[in-house]
């Protein structure tokens, strides 16, 4: 399986230590019994052609866990709503240009999430310069989160009162309101690769995801979302991340895996 993880690294960041050999053919199993292959080596040497290109793209997103649930870490949705969005929301009435974003979205909860948040402060917020980017390397829940559409069990976390406020329900399926979808965008990106967004971004979640990387990878990818916030903007991140504050980086301490960069006036 040491290639498998060299793949994985080169193409995503992605570290699997020696040890998890059961690990990655448990998850694999199932991509070998889809193409219809008779063993790992089959597979290896699919993912390793330049006809694998796609193949690569499935190995990754199954080698990746993709666990969430809405307002996990409520605690970050907290700041959001009482520190960060405020000035953020004045700026968006002014005409002024607002962006946030998830990175690493999984089934896209966190992303609507950020989405019911805004619209409990501002409930016309579509209708201003305001949108959220939701991103993931695995294009299935990339889809899911696309599609805004749940089943009871995903959505039970949720606060009774926000579910009848921002879900419509049908056979079962909870499905967020029009005036959410029309903020929240879904679409394929590896943080590990290059970046087509420019304009900056007034907050980033990135939560669980750099569990998976290297420390090599993880500065880069903290040197990459410094430059990609505006004066000011804020970071937030997994329960067990950490990430270097000035002097090391830009970044200060804002809270509990909270992360901010200087204001403008700061800013050099």
């Amino acid at each position: 399986m040491a290639a498998i993880a060299r793949i994985a690294h080169a193409e995503a960041g992605i570290v699997i230590a020696p040890g998890k050999t059961s690990m990655v053919q448990s998850r694999l199993a199932k991509r070998l019994r889809a193409l219809d292959l008779p063993d790992y080596d089959s597979y290896l040497a699919l993912v390793q052609s330049d006809a694998g290109r796609d193949e690569r793209r499935r190995m990754i997103s199954a080698l990746t866990t993709n666990v969430s649930h809405f307002f996990r870490e409520s605690h970050h949705f907290e700041t959001l709503r009482n520190e960060v969005l405020p000035p953020l929301l004045s700026k968006a009435r002014a005409g002024g240009r607002v962006r946030l974003w998830s990175a690493g979205c999984s089934n896209g909860q966190e992303a609507w999430s950020m989405a019911m948040t805004v619209l409990e402060l501002m409930p016309d917020a579509a209708n201003h310069d305001l949108r959220i980017l939701a991103t993931d390397i695995d294009p299935m829940v990339v889809e899911k989160g696309r599609s805004a559409t749940y089943d009871a069990q995903m959505v039970s976390g949720v606060d009774t009162g926000l579910r009848k406020r921002f879900f419509e329900t049908a056979g079962g399926q909870f499905r967020l309101i029009p005036a959410a979808q029309a903020l929240v965008s879904f679409h394929e990106l590896n943080l590990h690769a290059p970046w087509p967004m420019r304009a900056p971004f007034d907050a980033i979640f990135c939560r669980n995801v750099v569990i998976y990387f290297d420390a090599e990878t993880q500065d880069r990818l903290w040197h990459r979302f410094a430059e990609a916030l505006a004066p000011g903007g804020w970071l937030f991140v997994g329960h067990s991340e950490r990430v270097p504050v000035a002097p090391h980086s830009r970044f200060v301490t804002a809270g509990i895996t909270t992360y901010r960069l200087p204001p403008a006036a700061e800013h050099k």
